[in-house]
């Protein structure tokens, strides 16, 4: 289940939210923003909910039901498809499940509940009556037809019993009316529903697909020819568990398309093929459980595996790995982009500077984290491929953006200089995130409104004469420059020797910025002068942004102190 947010107002809902967040790996607590103090601050509570309704996201508001009712009632249209919505009162007296019915949203409020101490509000009929949600099956299984099985439903709250055809073991403490000679029956199968109106049809997820020898087509071809051969053995489509195809295919892109199409998992195993003939048929290398094939059709490339229960996907081959390099931005939850959180979320292993990887969390007790000194760029980015190039879903942290001065460019030579079929297999992607420099800039104003360059002052990874080099060109340019790294004990000097030669280019009145841990707790911004800056007033934590020959301040108005700093986007 995707982790829930834990919306909350005010610092009086904040003890009971964290009991609530000790539930669910992975959760947060949201807090409104000038209120309270939380993993995520949001400006406006209707524009927050709703765009957590819209991502699927489940929501535990800690507010009256009303609130949240009115707030998401805009996008109420597809009860199949709502995420868990459920209010609780600030002081965890009450828990009521509003929204998500057949997304488990009763299961969240009895645990929620009993955390609390308290009884659930609990109001479905069904749920009251026979003690679960019929319509919602777990994981691995699906029901056929809503619209059917909520028929089913008030037939039995009408007073029909029923019987039960198939395993439906999470069934057997049900409170259902049962009776072997019942005219209603629920049947767990992976054969097609035929439209009965007196059966609810629950599908095991307990066929596999396989994409035997080299056939090519497009994502919408091959998952027509699987519908086709579900078809023809009289199969349901929901009864389908996974994609499989050979590891050599791993790269192809319309096997992705395909597996999406069909709304199941993408597995690969490594297939053996003789000399100039194809891969051969996956299946008998990826399953480890009895099977029995119903469709092989080569003219086609599709294999049919049939189990006699649910298939846990994860059990069937190999994931593609996947590598993303995320930046958190300059250290608030609220700075750091919805793809970056997505990221950690779904990963199971977690690599980056120790000080990065606390700062990503919280994370879930089962992702393996791995963190190492700073001045291990390259190790880091080879232990990331390897953990991907066997089926991993990992995350590479940098703080920022991974593209400035971080992980991504180390990633990316770590690839270019290997020779290695495996890692270039896997899939890489690098999700940008707020930099240090533009996360100063936005609480300056916009010095960075016109040209500019980032340039860091350490000597560590390229000569010092480069850098004299680089600033100069800038200087004399007139581009706007943020310095990184521009002090540390190791080199105290290297600033005031930068200083000196932007002096040669700017007045002194030239505007400067400092931003000391900008969207951190204790964070710091202050304005200056090029002439009135001084190397001390700097530290290694410090972004200094040097204005170009435009730039300019104007007061701050609605009673703030000191001035906004902004870089005109036109010459005189």
């Amino acid at each position: 289940m995707t982790p829930p947010a834990i919306v909350i107002l005010g610092a009086g809902a904040l003890a009971t939210a964290r009991r609530v967040q000790a539930l669910y790996a992975g959760a947060q607590v949201h807090g409104l923003q000038g209120r309270v103090e939380a993993d995520v601050t949001y400006a406006e509570l209707g524009a927050h909910l709703c765009e957590l309704y819209a991502r699927g996201t489940p929501i535990v508001a800690l507010c009256a039901a009303g609130i949240v009712i009115r707030c998401v009632a805009p996008l109420l249209s597809n009860k199949g498809t709502e995420p868990p919505v459920l209010a609780v009162a600030e002081d965890g007296s009450a828990v009521v499940p509003l929204l998500g019915g057949l997304a488990g949203v009763n299961l969240m409020a009895r645990e929620i509940a009993a955390a609390l101490a308290v009884p659930p509000s609990i109001t479905t009929s069904g749920e009251l009556r026979f003690g679960t949600c019929v319509l919602n099956p777990p994981e691995g299984y699906a029901l056929a037809d809503l619209a059917q099985g909520k028929r089913f439903v008030s037939d039995l709250l009408a007073g029909e019993s029923t019987r039960i055809e198939g395993e439906a073991p999470w069934l057997d403490n049900a409170q259902l009316p049962r009776s072997n000679s019942a005219r209603l029956a629920i049947r767990v199968t992976p054969r097609a529903w035929d439209g009965r109106t007196d059966e609810l049809v629950i599908h095991p997820r307990s066929v596999v697909a396989a994409l035997t020898g080299s056939g090519s087509g497009s994502g919408a071809q091959i998952a027509g020819r699987v519908r086709e051969a579900l078809n023809t053995q009289g199969l349901a489509t929901l009864s389908l568990a996974a994609l499989l195809a050979s590891s050599e295919r791993m790269t192809d892109p319309a096997l992705a398309e395909a597996a999406a199409s069909l709304n199941v998992p993408l597995r690969f195993a490594q297939t053996r093929a003789g000399d100039g003939e194809p891969p051969g048929n996956p299946l008998h290398a990826a399953l480890r459980i009895p099977y029995e094939t119903l469709h092989d059709d080569a003219d086609a490339g599709i294999a049919l595996a049939l189990a006699p229960l649910a298939i846990d996907p994860a059990s069937v081959g190999r994931a593609r790995g996947r590598l993303t390099v995320i930046g958190l931005g300059p250290g608030s939850a609220d700075l750091m982009v919805p793809a970056a959180r997505t990221a950690l979320d779904q990963a199971t292993d977690i690599l980056g500077y120790d000080t990065y990887v606390k700062m990503a969390g919280p994370l879930h007790a089962d992702q393996r984290v791995h963190g190492t000194d700073n001045r291990e760029e390259m190790q880091r980015a080879r232990h990331a491929f390897e953990l991907a190039s066997a089926g991993r879903s990992v995350v590479m942290v940098s703080s920022g953006d991974p593209g400035v001065f971080a992980m991504a460019a180390a990633v990316l030579e770590a690839l270019d200089g290997a020779e290695n079929a495996g890692w270039a297999a896997v899939e890489l992607s690098i999700v940008p995130g707020v930099s240090a420099a533009m996360a100063t800039a936005a609480q300056a104003g916009a010095p960075l409104g016109h040209d500019f360059c980032m340039l860091s002052l350490s000597d560590n990874l390229k000569p010092w004469t480069i850098i004299e080099t680089r600033l100069r060109h800038a200087a004399e340019a007139d581009l706007v420059m943020a310095f990184y790294n521009p002090i540390s004990r190791a080199r105290p000097w290297q600033l005031d020797k930068a200083l000196d030669i932007v002096r040669e280019y700017r007045a002194a009145a030239t505007k400067v910025v400092l931003g000391r841990d900008v969207g951190r707790p204790g964070g710091t911004l202050r304005s200056t002068t090029l002439g009135e800056l001084r190397s001390s007033d700097v530290d290694m934590r410090t972004m200094v942004i040097v204005g170009s020959s435009t730039t300019r301040g104007v007061a701050r108005g609605d009673g703030q102190s000191g001035e906004w700093v902004y870089t005109p986007r036109w010459y005189e």
